[in-house]
C-alpha cells in the first residue's frame, strides 16, 4: 500500500528537481542557481511583484516592475514619493487600489518596520493592501516560510492533480489544504514558484502539455482524460452593461480638462475627464452632465472598456474651451498629458475625442 506521506514528499521533490533545471527568469525572481550560490530574494521586490502580479499577466507586470524598481529601488524610496507620482506610474495596470494600497504600505514598512518586511504571514497581512494569498507569498518566496501559496496557476495544477470536483470558488478550500498539505518545509519559496511555473508553462488552462509535466504520473485528471474540464467552474452569470457620457475639454493649445476620482472605489485615486455616473441606462439627457456650457459635439463612435463585473458604454463629447478650470479641475498640457495618471478606459476617451493625445512623442531627448 503507498504511504499518502512518501507520495506527497515525491510530489514536491519531482517538482524542485523541474523548476531547478527550468525556472523561468523574472526580474524580481532569485532562481535557485542563484539561491545555491547564496543569493537571498529582496523582501522589497518579491512585495512589488506580488501586488502587481495580482489579476495581470507577467508580461504585462515586467516593464512597469522594472520602472518602479528604477525610480524606486527600496521600499523607504516609494514611501517617501508623493503619491501622485506612484498613481501616474501605475497608470494602465489596472485595478488601482493596487496603487494606492502599495504606497500605504511602503510608508507603514518604513515608518514602523525600519524599512524591513515582516517574516511572517500573520504579521504582512496587518500591512495595508496585503491579503492571505499575497502574504504567504511574500513570506514564502522572500523568507522561505512554509505558508501554502495559491494563485490562479496554482489552483489550476492542484485541481487537475487530485481532480478537485467542488466547483469554483468554493473548491478554494480543499485547493488550499492540498497545496498545505504539499508545501515542503525546506525550499517553500522555491516550491511556490515550482507550482507557478508549472501552470504558466505546462499545466495550462488550454492544452496542457502533460507528456512534459514531471507530476502526470501522479495526476488524477490526466489519468482520467480530463485535464481541461477542471478546475471545475460555477456558472457565470451574464455580464451587465453599463451607460455614461465623457466630456473632454479642449484648450486651444491643446491641453484636456482633467480631475481626480475620489480614493475609494472603482478608479479610485486616478486622473479622468469629467462625466457622468455610470448607470443600467443610456442617459437621456447626458448633455445635461456636462460639467459646464459649452459647445459640446459627440465623438461619432462610443467608447466600450470592459471590466471584470461589468461592460461599459461611454458617449463622448469633444468641446473647445478656454478659461481658467474650477478648483476641482486642472489643465493637462499635452506634453505632460501622457504622464498623467489616466485608467485605461480614460486614456480611451481622450484618444476618442483627440487622437495621439496619450501617447509619448519620440522627440529623440529624454523627458525632463
Amino acid at each position: 500500500m503507498t504511504n499518502p506521506d512518501a507520495a506527497l514528499r515525491s510530489i514536491s521533490t519531482d517538482l524542485l528537481a523541474w523548476y531547478d533545471r527550468h525556472a523561468r527568469r523574472l526580474p524580481w525572481r532569485v532562481g535557485p542557481r542563484e539561491r545555491a550560490g547564496g543569493a537571498a530574494p529582496d523582501p522589497y521586490r518579491v512585495w512589488l511583484s506580488e501586488v502587481m502580479l495580482q489579476q495581470t499577466t507577467v508580461a504585462a507586470v515586467k516593464p512597469y516592475f522594472e520602472r518602479f524598481v528604477s525610480t524606486w529601488p527600496t521600499v523607504g524610496a516609494l514611501a517617501a514619493s508623493p503619491r501622485d507620482n506612484v498613481m501616474k506610474a501605475w497608470a494602465g495596470l489596472g485595478y488601482y487600489s493596487r496603487a494606492r494600497n502599495l504606497h500605504a504600505c511602503a510608508q507603514v514598512v518604513a515608518s514602523e518596520h525600519d524599512g524591513r518586511f515582516p517574516r511572517s504571514a500573520a504579521a504582512l497581512k496587518t500591512l495595508p493592501g496585503i491579503g492571505d494569498y499575497t502574504a504567504a507569498a511574500i513570506a514564502a518566496i522572500a523568507f522561505d516560510q512554509p505558508d501554502a501559496v495559491v494563485d490562479g496557476n496554482i489552483e489550476r495544477v492542484i485541481a487537475r492533480l487530485f481532480a478537485i470536483e467542488t466547483p469554483m470558488p468554493a473548491g478554494k478550500k480543499d485547493i488550499r489544504a492540498r497545496q498545505a498539505s504539499l508545501t515542503p518545509e525546506e525550499r517553500a519559496g522555491d516550491y511556490a514558484q515550482a507550482m507557478m511555473d508549472l501552470g504558466a508553462a505546462i499545466c495550462t488552462p488550454k492544452a496542457p502539455a502533460c507528456a512534459l509535466c514531471p507530476l502526470t504520473e501522479g495526476c488524477l485528471a490526466r489519468a482520467r482524460g480530463e485535464q481541461e474540464c477542471f478546475p471545475v467552474k460555477a456558472v457565470k452569470a451574464p455580464r451587465p452593461t453599463r451607460f455614461g457620457a465623457a466630456f473632454v475639454a479642449v484648450r486651444s493649445d491643446g491641453a484636456v480638462l482633467l480631475r481626480q476620482r475620489p480614493d475609494k472605489g472603482l478608479l479610485g485615486g486616478m486622473s479622468e475627464v469629467p462625466g457622468t455616473d455610470w448607470t443600467s441606462a443610456p442617459p437621456e439627457q447626458p448633455l445635461a452632465g456636462a460639467p459646464f456650457a459649452a459647445d459640446w459635439r459627440a465623438v461619432s463612435v462610443p467608447v466600450v472598456h470592459v471590466f471584470t463585473h461589468f461592460r461599459l458604454e461611454l458617449t463622448v463629447y469633444r468641446a473647445i474651451v478656454d478659461g481658467a478650470p474650477s478648483r476641482d479641475h486642472w489643465w493637462a498640457p499635452p506634453e505632460a498629458l501622457p504622464g498623467e495618471a489616466l485608467p485605461s478606459v480614460m486614456k480611451k476617451v481622450v484618444e476618442a475625442a483627440v487622437p495621439g493625445a496619450t501617447k509619448r512623442k519620440a522627440t529623440g531627448k529624454k523627458a525632463a
